[in-house]
């Protein structure tokens, strides 16, 4: 029978119990905010339809020096002319100062990109127009003048403002239509203003429809030297205490207790816990399994059925997700690979009819049915990731 706890034993477990629940406590209370369900807003910690994590996930994947900015416009340091400020609705604030604080960053040659009819009270010279409502369906706007907005970008998609006319001369509309302005761009200061009248474009349910993502990156401009600041202030979401603490050596240190605590856990465990066999490993690895039916394959040379088993799975799988019926002859199938997944047409549809002739063989030589089925499963594999980015690669 194991002895009970001596007192030194027990005075250890105790301070480190109050110790764990001590940083259990302040890890609730300075943890930052999180806005990751249904934000009816586009903030940029929301993965919701509505939301724009995906628009800022692209900006660090695209190489921009992109941040979410918690604090007042007033204190955004730096040269404004090397930086772009994200306003996509704004909803709180307002105030005297954070207008004056937007129109000193335009002075100062600073880039905004606003969205929706909320921006107009905090940019200068902006006039006020009726955004149109959530559940409207959407509208497709083109180019109205040239511009370096509608590059590669020949219409976009977004909910339509209602009427909105821009009187001021200085209010270039980009994209609209003959009822309304969807895009408008404007010189202040030495700065510039680029107003969508919706959030549409940048939110992760409309950012994939038409050209919407190349006019976010064209209102971006080049990430070289470009620092991209998404606001999150007039959210709501302010700098928290953890902001601040995480500046200090306090984080280190709460690592450190934590280690302690848990080396005290693991050498109190060591010395008064059960003590038990240990487990037999199986002598049977994975790989004797993989290997033992690749022998029975090569001994009945079944080079066809491992092809017509691996070519079966990968027309199941595309067929579906491209919404095609199951018979769909092979030319038709790789040209709508081609058309929705980015895949080389050519290469493709090579694979599709060698992998035919060879299903329909009687036998097949142990190299070809390996470099078939190698390319077969390639292709299988990639739908996997077939909406991050389409992988390019020369098969056949």
């Amino acid at each position: 029978m194991p002895k009970g706890l001596d007192s030194a034993d027990r005075k250890l477990l105790i301070g480190a119990g109050v110790l764990l629940v001590v940083m259990l406590i302040a890890s609730a209370l300075i943890s930052p905010p999180k806005t990751a369900g249904g934000s009816a807003f586009p903030s940029s910690y929301s993965a919701a339809w509505d939301g724009a994590k995906a628009a800022f996930l692209v900006l660090q994947d695209s190489g921009y020096k992109v941040e979410r900015w918690e604090n007042a416009p007033a204190e955004i340091p730096g040269d404004h002319s090397h930086e772009v400020l994200i306003l996509a609705e704004p909803l709180i604030g307002f105030s005297t100062d954070d207008r004056a604080a937007i129109r000193e960053f335009l002075r100062d040659g600073g880039r905004i990109l606003a969205t929706g009819s909320s921006a107009a009270r905090l940019l200068p010279d902006a006039e006020s127009f009726t955004e149109g409502e959530e559940f409207e369906e959407q509208k497709t706007f083109t180019p109205q003048v040239p511009s370096h907005l509608a590059i590669d970008a020949p219409e976009i998609k977004m909910i339509s403002p209602d009427n909105w006319h821009p009187n001021l001369p200085t209010h270039l509309v980009i994209y609209g239509s003959k009822e309304t302005a969807a895009v408008v761009n404007y010189q202040s200061g030495r700065g510039q203003v680029i107003w969508w009248g919706s959030n549409t474009p940048l939110t992760n349910g409309g950012i994939r429809d038409a050209s919407n993502l190349t006019l976010f990156l064209n209102s971006i401009g080049p990430a070289n030297g470009m620092r991209v600041l998404w606001d999150e202030y007039f959210h709501g979401v302010h700098g928290s205490l953890w902001a601040y603490i995480r500046q200090t050596p306090l984080p280190w240190g709460m690592v450190q207790l934590g280690l302690v605590f848990i080396a005290i856990v693991a050498t109190f465990s060591r010395r008064h816990g059960p003590t038990r066999m240990p487990a037999k490993v199986s002598r049977l690895s994975p790989l004797e399994f993989v290997d033992t039916l690749g022998d029975l394959y090569a001994a009945r040379k079944a080079g066809t059925a491992a092809v017509h088993i691996a070519y079966q799975r990968l027309r199941f799988l595309l067929t579906r997700q491209l919404g095609l019926a199951p018979d769909v002859p092979a030319p038709a199938l790789a040209h709508s690979a081609w058309e929705a997944l980015g895949w080389k047409e050519q290469p493709f549809r090579g694979t599709l009819e060698r992998a035919e002739r060879a299903v329909r063989m009687t036998e097949l030589k142990d190299d070809e049915s390996l470099s078939l089925v190698q390319e077969i499963f390639d292709y299988t594999a990639r739908l996997d990731v077939r909406r991050a980015q389409p992988i390019e690669r020369q098969t056949g």
